[in-house]
Order: C-alpha cells, then sequence, then structure tokens
C-alpha cells in the first residue's frame, strides 16, 4: 500500500493545484452568492474526482491491470508509458499558450452561476477536463494495483486532490471579510500564471511517467 501511495501523491498533487478550478472557486467566492455557489462548485468537484478515479480502478480490474490479476506489470508499465507521453503533448500545448491575456469566456459568468450549475461545473472540470482526467486515469491504475486498500486509497487520492478547492471554501465560511484580499491576489497571480504552472505540472509527471514505464518494460 505504501509503494501505491507513493505513486498517488504527485497525481493527487496535480489536480489540486491545478489553477483553472482554484481560479473558478475564488471567483464564486468573490461573487454575491458566494457561500451556495462555492459549496456546489466544492461538491461537484469531488464527486467528479471520486466518480472519474472509479471508473478507472474499475476498468483497470476489468482488463486484468489489478492487483490480484496474475502478472500485469508490462500491461501497467505499458499503460504509464502511454499516459506519460499524453502529459507532455499537453505540456507542449500547455507551453504554446503561456501569456495570453484574460480567462477563459466561461469565467466570465461564474458569479451568475446557481449552486446546481456550480456543482456541474466542478464535475466536469474534475472528470472531463482532459489534463484532469488523465491524472484521475493514472490514479485509477495505480489504485488497481493496491488490492484491498483501494477504497482507503480512493480516498486519500480524494481529499489530496480536492484540498486546494475545499480549503478556500471553509475558510472562507469562517473568515470572509480577511479572506478576500489574499484571494484577490491569489486569483491575480494564477491568471498570470496558470498556463507555466500546468506546463512545469505535466511536464514533470508526463517524464516521470514515462520513466515508470521504461522502466518496467526494459530488462
Amino acid at each position: 500500500m505504501g509503494a501505491v501511495l507513493g505513486e498517488l501523491l504527485p497525481f493527487a498533487l496535480a489536480v489540486a493545484i491545478s489553477p483553472i478550478p482554484i481560479i473558478a472557486v475564488i471567483l464564486m467566492l468573490l461573487a454575491p452568492k458566494a457561500g451556495g455557489t462555492s459549496m456546489g462548485f466544492l461538491i461537484g468537484w469531488v464527486a467528479g474526482i471520486v466518480v472519474a478515479t472509479a471508473i478507472f480502478i474499475w476498468l483497470a480490474g476489468a482488463i486484468g491491470l489489478s492487483a490480484g490479476s496474475g502478472e500485469p506489470s508490462a500491461a501497467v508499465s505499458w499503460v504509464k508509458l502511454v499516459l506519460g507521453l499524453v502529459l507532455l503533448g499537453l505540456a507542449g500545448k500547455q507551453w504554446k499558450s503561456r501569456g495570453r491575456p484574460g480567462l477563459p469566456g466561461w469565467m466570465k459568468a461564474i458569479d451568475r452561476l446557481t449552486a446546481v450549475k456550480a456543482a456541474g461545473l466542478g464535475a466536469a472540470l474534475a472528470a472531463v477536463n482532459p489534463k484532469n482526467l488523465m491524472m484521475c486515469v493514472a490514479a485509477g491504475v495505480a489504485i488497481a494495483q493496491g488490492g484491498t486498500h483501494a477504497v482507503l486509497l480512493l480516498a486519500v487520492f480524494t481529499v489530496l486532490a480536492a484540498c486546494s478547492v475545499a480549503v478556500p471554501v471553509v475558510v472562507y465560511a469562517v473568515a470572509a471579510d480577511r479572506m478576500r484580499a489574499p484571494l484577490d491576489r491569489l486569483k491575480g497571480w494564477l491568471e498570470q500564471n496558470n498556463a507555466t504552472v500546468m506546463f512545469v505540472l505535466l511536464l514533470v509527471i508526463g517524464v516521470v511517467l514515462i520513466g515508470k514505464g521504461l522502466g518496467g518494460l526494459l530488462p
């Protein structure tokens, strides 16, 4: 279990510090209906991570990549290698998008979202966004190697991956007035550097996955 947990940490970190959902929840916290929309977004974000990762845990077991399915090491290594290459491709795309001003168009309507729509947005960013989806795939394959500890590992992954959205929501609920200025500064920094942050994350994790994949395939 310890080895699997070690593999999960970088994937959880990559989801946790993904700038777009953090910017989205900050915009919600600075909007008039901060409490309802931010809580809805958090619920959707957590649900999206759990559902997407659980699906890939199940798929990993179904195609013979789980710990109890014999000798999955070669297949798991190939999956890691392919995922690593995909992440490098996404990193290249992020590099090209550096320096583009402004936010995605859909973010301009965040202050008008209802709690239900915010939940849907959170689920979509967690489970449909290609960058986060790749992390859920990698985490699902890794957790499948944990055997009977899969549920516990999924819980740990979810808590770590969701913490960057959960912490601002919880802290804002306790000390809203004090949080406005720090959140506004953080939003500005992330707006300027979100592409660079994601480029570094995707590049590092892609290289790590490729290394692990090649390590399992080469004699």
